[in-house]
């Protein structure tokens, strides 16, 4: 075979492995009894529970950052994400995190945020 044969297999082979990668990214949103049950990162939706504690000082450490989410059964979890709070947090809607349960807490890796559309006061005005 000749070598544009071999560079062209091992293109395939490469293509084939970023799929199956990607695949695995596409997982379905979990629970956090999902979270306790395994050791693998699941992703997580739930919205914050306001009437907790969120805990973040940037002149202490800027990369800790922590607050209680409330998954879709209504389960309650402290959650560290290390890193920086994102701005307008308080205002989201809902979060997807992504991490695992460790020692009790869910680490997250990863923060999704749905904030409230800008264009949701201007559908209700059309809509009235």
């Amino acid at each position: 075979m000749k070598r544009v044969h071999f560079i062209i297999i091992g293109l395939i082979t490469l293509g084939i492995g970023l799929l199956i990668s990607a695949s695995r990214d596409l997982s379905t949103y979990s629970s956090f009894d999902d979270a306790d049950k395994t050791f693998q990162k699941v992703k997580i939706v739930g919205t914050l529970s306001k009437d907790k504690e969120i805990y973040y000082e940037p002149t202490k450490d800027p990369n800790y950052f922590s607050f209680y989410l409330a998954d879709a059964k209504g389960r309650e979890e402290k959650i560290i994400y290390l890193k920086a709070k994102p701005t307008d947090f308080e205002q989201s809607e809902q979060i997807v995190l992504t991490g695992k349960m460790k020692n009790g807490n869910f680490y997250a890796t990863d923060m999704l945020l749905k904030c409230p559309s800008k264009y949701k006061d201007e559908e209700l005005k059309l809509n009235s």
